[in-house]
């Protein structure tokens, strides 16, 4: 036989067992059926609804980011303005003062015997001050050594519970990261309930385990349960579950220990969350006001935030005075602190 038709026998037994000599049917398209005069017809139709379609999408997306943009521009609008109030009305006199908002004062159940009225005429809000003065700083922070007082309190309450609340969600939270046992999860969970619960329900345990300790009246009352709080732990262990893993092993490899690895890779890896948290725990326990009324029977002990309740009508410029100094720490450390309160909000909530 010849060589040639051996070769082709065998590629066509190749082929067939291949499956691949059948041949596919050709099929024919609607569009091929069409002429060039209908093809370019189509054409036309079809630019002029998809350029429909592209002009309705920018429509309703640009409605939605307009209506997004103004939404946030009025809540920021009625955030503001109490600040720019409190600020400015600082700077008025306390006639003027009296002059814009004694009816409002003269209305309220507090301030008549008769209980509350309504308002007898339409109270003049003014945002710019007729006659700047400062009158009621010099008051405040050179006539009567309280706002000194009060504001030392609330340094000496505030920045040992962050500090110390700080150091323990460090520690806690790496552990909870770190290690699997089976009982870290129901710890865990124990935590959560903890921290959904709100303060006024733990207030009361705390002031009768204050009365038992003998830390009633001291500051130690609010400082202790403020360290021991959950909601740095929890936050700040939810951020160093997202270190991978691979660093700890190759920390490992390396003949790094656990406190090393700690140091030099969980803090680090974790200081945006941690700036993030210092700035908030700094704002919340800055406003604290049941904490002392409930804890500090002593009126000299009690902080600022608590002053600022107390201040009566009498006084009302030297409250604005007081409110816009009271302001100012918290303000200045978030500005301080925006970019890594943004960046580590933002970060913890990302898997």
């Amino acid at each position: 036989m010849d060589i040639n038709v051996r070769e082709q026998r065998r590629a066509a037994a190749t082929k067939a067992r291949r499956n691949v000599f059948i041949e596919t049917p050709k099929y024919t398209s609607y569009f091929d059926s069409l002429s060039e005069s209908e093809k370019e017809a189509f054409f036309k139709k079809e630019k002029k609804r998809s350029a429909k379609a592209l002009r309705l999408r920018r429509y309703r997306h640009n409605t939605i980011m307009t209506l997004g943009v103004l939404i946030a521009v009025a809540v920021c609008i009625l955030a503001i303005i109490p600040i720019f109030y409190t600020f400015l009305n600082s700077f008025m006199s306390s006639a003027e003062i009296k002059d814009n908002y004694g009816v409002i004062f003269q209305s309220l159940s507090g301030h008549n015997s008769k209980g509350g009225t309504y308002l007898v005429k339409t109270p003049s809000l003014k945002l710019v001050p007729q006659y700047v003065t400062i009158e009621q700083y010099k008051s405040l922070l050179f006539m009567s050594p309280t706002y000194l007082l009060k504001f030392w309190n609330s340094i000496i309450l505030v920045v040992p519970i962050v500090a110390g609340q700080m150091l323990v969600a460090c520690l806690a939270s790496y552990s909870f990261a770190r290690y699997r046992k089976k009982r870290r999860e129901v710890l865990f969970f124990s935590y959560i309930i903890l921290m959904l619960m709100p303060f006024q329900v733990t207030l009361v345990p705390n002031y009768m385990i204050s009365d038992k300790l003998g830390l009633l009246n001291t500051n130690w009352a609010i400082i202790l349960p403020g360290v021991f709080s959950t909601f740095a732990i929890f936050l700040l262990t939810k951020y160093m579950r997202q270190i991978p893993s691979a660093y700890i092993e190759a920390a490992k490899l390396d003949g790094a220990t656990e406190w090393q690895i700690f140091t030099r890779i969980a803090l680090p890896t974790c200081k945006s969350a941690i700036f993030a948290l210092t700035i908030l725990l700094f704002i919340d326990y800055w406003n604290m006001v049941e904490q002392p009324l409930v804890l500090l029977t002593d009126v000299d002990k009690q902080p600022l935030s608590v002053f600022l309740s107390q201040i009566n009508e009498a006084e009302i410029g030297i409250a604005f005075a007081a409110s816009a100094l009271y302001m100012m720490p918290p303000l200045l450390i978030f500005l301080w602190g925006e970019e890594y309160l943004v960046e580590g909000i933002s970060r913890t909530g990302v898997k």
